[in-house]
């Protein structure tokens, strides 16, 4: 897949222990991504964080919390991240779940694959 230029970030912000189909929230997200053949998924581990519903994480700086926020980045062009932000937000709704989910302008200067070495 060729990708560059103008294209769009779908950025979700959910909790680590949200869970659908018997997995995690943020499992699920990226393997409908993959499903769906987008051009690429990236998720973080926040360290604190707070929103609706309240704090998220330990309010100890450096105590590890097993419900971080989690940060799922998901790029591709503009109608195809339109269209699966749908699909996320259905998946949240099915988890009855919390977040936010946001589209962001980016500019692609690369993108590209490892080519395989051929002896």
């Amino acid at each position: 897949m060729l990708l560059e230029g103008k294209a769009k970030k779908l950025k979700i912000i959910i909790k680590e222990t949200e869970k659908v189909y018997q997995r995690t929230l943020y499992e699920a997200i990226v393997f409908a991504a993959k499903k769906y053949t987008l051009a690429g998924t990236t998720i973080s581990r926040g360290v604190m964080g707070y929103g609706a519903n309240g704090l998220s994480s330990s309010s100890k700086t450096f105590e590890l919390s097993e419900d971080s926020p989690i940060i799922i980045e998901i790029i591709d062009r503009q109608e195809r991240i339109e269209d699966f932000s749908k699909v996320v937000s259905g998946l949240i709704d099915k988890a009855n779940g919390a977040g936010i989910i946001y589209i962001e302008d980016v500019d692609i200067v690369s993108y590209r694959k490892h080519e395989e070495i051929k002896s």
